[in-house]
């Protein structure tokens, strides 16, 4: 018998009377998360019999334009890092990195 164990994530979106989200909330009840208001969320999903990502991307409408351009450097900064476990590519992940810090660069956050 195999030891498995289910994980869930949950994402609940408030949305006004154009749909556009107003409040975003997540729960991982594993991570000790329950009910904690964002501002953002980006989310993608590899559909391995297309051969592509599916993106769900959503921001409340109150969110601050510096949030968002330091949420999208981090971002980058987390992908580049991924990218870097998953694949072991040394080189790559250097040119990713040197990205992101052109992209803090031109934006000013550092």
């Amino acid at each position: 018998m195999s030891n498995t164990t289910t994980s869930e994530i949950k994402f609940l979106v408030n949305l006004d009377e154009n749909r556009v989200p107003e409040k975003l909330t997540w729960t991982a009840q594993e991570g000790g998360v329950n009910a904690e208001e964002t501002k953002a969320v980006l989310l993608s999903i590899w559909d391995s019999k297309t051969k592509e990502t599916l993106r769900i991307d959503l921001w409340t409408k109150d969110m601050p334009v510096d949030e968002m351009k330091l949420f999208f450097h981090q971002t980058l900064v987390a992908m580049s890092e991924t990218f870097h476990r998953a694949t072991g590519d040394e080189k790559m992940t250097a040119t990713m990195k040197d990205f992101c810090d052109y992209f803090a660069e031109k934006l000013e956050l550092k």
